[in-house]
Parts: C-alpha cells; structure tokens; sequence
C-alpha cells in the first residue's frame, strides 16, 4: 500500500459472500494502462464497413441480478461499530409505503445484502412503488466504474466515493461482444463494439441488468459516442460525432431513446481534432480542435456546431476537456518542455471573455507519483467537480475536489487489471432503458 495520499484503499483480498476472506480472487499483479475518461472511451479496434438498417425497437432484456460482492472493506481510522440486535416484531409490521422509504436510503449496494432477508425484501427492488422513492432521494453519490476482460468473462467493479469501498458486480448479462466502455450517466453505462464484422452499440443498468442493444446508425462506423440521460423525461441520448480514426467527413449522428432511431445532423466543421477527448455540460458538447484552433461546441438542443475561439495555454503538452456541475468547464494539462520543469495544472473557461483561468496546480510529490517518466501517458476524467487522474502501470488513481482543493490517492485491484477502462458513474435503480 502506498503512503503518498491521504486516504487509500487496499483491495488485495475480495470478501465472498458467507463474508470470508478468498484467497484465489487477489487481483492479477499485471498492471497495464487505464483508458477513460468520464464522457468517453473509445477503444483500438479496426474500422468497420458502412451498414444500413433501418431503426427498429429492440426488446429490452430482463436477466437476474447475481448480486454484489463486496471486494474489501475501509475502515479510515473510523470505530467498528457493535453490532445491533434489530426488534423482529417492529421491523416485520413495517407499513409497505414507510418501508420502500427507508430502503430507498440505503446505498444501493447494499440493498442487494438485503435481498435475502425475505422474498418480500427481495421483489421490492422491482417494486414501482419503492422505484418512486428511490428516484426522489438524493444521488448515492460519485462513484468509479472499471470494466475489463479476461480470459474467461467481462469483470466489472464500482468504488463507492462515500463508503470508500469496492464492490464487484456481475457482468456475464452482456451478451458475448468485443465491446468496450464508452460513457456512463445517470445510472446508465454505454458499450460499443464489434459482433464479429458489424459495430454495434447497446447501454444497460449494472444494478437491475437490463440492457438494450441500439438500432444501427445510418453511417453504421465505430464512432466517438457520448451517452446523456434525462432523468425527469426517463429517456436518453447517445451522441456520435466523428469516426474514430480520423474521417471527419461524417455527420454527427444522435440517437433518441423515445423515438429509438437516429438522426442525421451537421457534419462537424473541424479539420483537425487536438483530443478525441469530450466533455458534456449545460446541454452542450465540447471538443478541442486545432483547426480552427479552439473549442468547438456542439448545442443537443439546435443539433448546430459552434465554434469558441478560445486559445490554450502556453507549452500545453496534451490537454483534457473535463466537464464539472452546471456550465464550468474544465482543461486539465501537463505545461513544460523539459521533466524537470513540468507540472499538472487546472485551468477552467471564462464562458464571457473565452479565455482559461488557472485555479489549481498538482503538488510536485503527486506529479512525480503519477507521472514517474516525462513521457507518461495519463488519462483524465470528471464529474461534479471530482476529477481523476490515472497514467500507465499504475495501480491507484488521483482524485482531486475541485470545491475542497483536496487531492487524494484510490488503490485497489479493479485499477489494475489487464485492459481496464475507467469512469465515473451513479448508481441507479431507477435508471430504465426503455
């Protein structure tokens, strides 16, 4: 365990499900880069061939939650509390509206524990009465979701932020694709990936299962994707810009859950992309570009491109868009042309004057730890003002609160299994596909 940060967590052992200690799931010891960001990830597969079909519904599977494995528990210097012994004939005349109450403020990984107390705890979770409450209380709060494959199955594991813990979640409900993590929001996650020669695109809820493969875009290529979620309409949207390689000459594509198609929009006018990094905030869609140099803003509202002309800093090395709550926006970037003299700094846009603020620098002992060569690779994503930070052969990530200026490191193994990609993400049981 490392003892560069100020809160960790060390994940080297999985709790099984009597709640012991198994010693034959230790995470691998191979470590391999991170990839993602938390608008985004796409993945290094080759390009497909165009595809028509016309949009069509596609049936929504149901398949049975397996329920979670807490992967290790953090105490923080906090006290174990005793255990306390609950009163069987209060708790079971419970009235069904009072009940579906207190359960809808339970951290949804726990209400899987609570799953076996009874067949009636175990249906509630289907329950639309209890979906209503759940859906009126407040989010869990952020959490990091990483996917990865092996050599057998996809493997899927979620760090809650407030418990500061680990938890596995079943994923062999997908079906058996060369897919990849794209995007998460509003308790939704979205795939994309190759069935056999064709790419296919699906979004499922991790905590009910449900999923949902899409209709085929009308320039059917691998694309950059971003998945947007309106929580008070129940639907949402999945964005697709240009392809991922390099053909800008594709139209920006948008697929609409309540319609279930897509439509067709302005090509973007960008000759030169500087990151296929995205980031989404206040209904709009942001990328840099280099020609014409500044942002270019894509409005989901209008389906118009806009162009920012807003210039980077000086000696910007490799920069990330990060989008934070409500219309901030965020560019994360190294500055420096020699080792010795770089630095990770934060800078945010003045929407009025298009210009980057600086509001934060990495300290030099995590630079050093994040980056141990000059010529390091990291990623970079965020979400609500959060935003982490994870390079290559490195088993941890850096977080740093942008409204408590507080950087901190998160270990455990789900960071660090072959091929792994990383985003934020909230937990939902009221988050449908339908």
């Amino acid at each position: 365990m490392d003892d560069f940060g100020e809160s960790s967590v060390d994940s080297s052992h999985r709790l099984t499900n009597n709640g012991s200690f198994s010693e034959d799931d230790r995470c691998p010891k191979q470590v391999s880069p991170l990839r993602g960001d938390g608008s985004r990830n796409t993945s290094p597969l080759g390009r497909v061939g165009s595809r028509n079909t016309s949009p069509s519904r596609q049936k929504v599977i149901k398949t049975k939650p397996r329920g979670l494995d807490e992967e290790s528990v953090a105490t923080f210097g906090k006290a174990v509390q005793p255990h306390v012994q609950m009163e069987e004939n209060i708790w079971a005349m419970l009235p069904e509206d009072l009940l579906h109450e207190v359960l809808a403020r339970v951290p949804p990984f726990m209400i899987f524990r609570l799953r076996s107390v009874c067949k009636r705890w175990n249906s509630i979770l289907h329950d639309s009465s209890f979906l209503k409450f759940h859906s009126q209380v407040p989010s869990h709060g952020p959490c990091l979701i990483t996917f990865w494959k092996n050599a057998h199955s996809p493997q899927c594991s979620v760090f809650s932020l407030p418990l500061k813990t680990w938890y596995r979640i079943p994923f062999n409900f997908l079906p058996p694709w060369a897919f990849w993590l794209v995007s998460s929001s509003g308790g939704l996650v979205c795939f994309s990936g190759l069935d056999g020669l064709t790419f296919k695109t699906l979004v499922c809820n991790p905590l009910t299962q449900t999923w949902r493969t899409l209709p085929s875009m009308h320039y059917n290529h691998q694309r950059q994707l971003l998945l947007v979620v309106d929580r008070v309409e129940r639907s949402f949207k999945v964005i697709a810009t240009s392809e991922i390689y390099g053909d800008k000459s594709l139209p920006t594509e948008v697929y609409d859950s309540e319609l279930d198609c897509w439509s067709i929009h302005q090509i973007m006018p960008a000759v030169n992309l500087c990151s296929s990094k995205m980031a989404f905030c206040d209904s709009r869609l942001y990328l840099e570009t280099l020609s014409p140099l500044g942002l270019m803003m894509y409005r989901l509202d209008k389906g118009l491109w806009e162009h920012i002309p807003v210039k980077f800093p000086r000696s910007l090395l490799d920069g990330y868009l990060v989008a934070g709550t409500r219309k901030r926006l965020f560019l994360v970037g190294r500055i420096g042309l020699y080792s010795t003299l770089q630095s990770m700094r934060i800078w945010e846009l003045d929407h009025a004057k298009f210009t980057w603020t600086e509001i934060s620098r990495m300290p030099p002992k995590y630079f050093r730890a994040l980056l141990r060569l000059s010529a390091e690779r990291f990623e970079c994503f965020g979400q609500d003002n959060l935003i982490c930070f994870t390079s290559w052969n490195q088993g941890k990530c850096l977080l740093y609160d942008v409204d408590k200026k507080n950087w901190s490191w998160i270990a455990g193994c789900a960071l660090q299994s072959y091929n792994s990609q990383v985003c934020f993400y909230e937990p939902r049981f009221d988050a449908s596909v339908c």
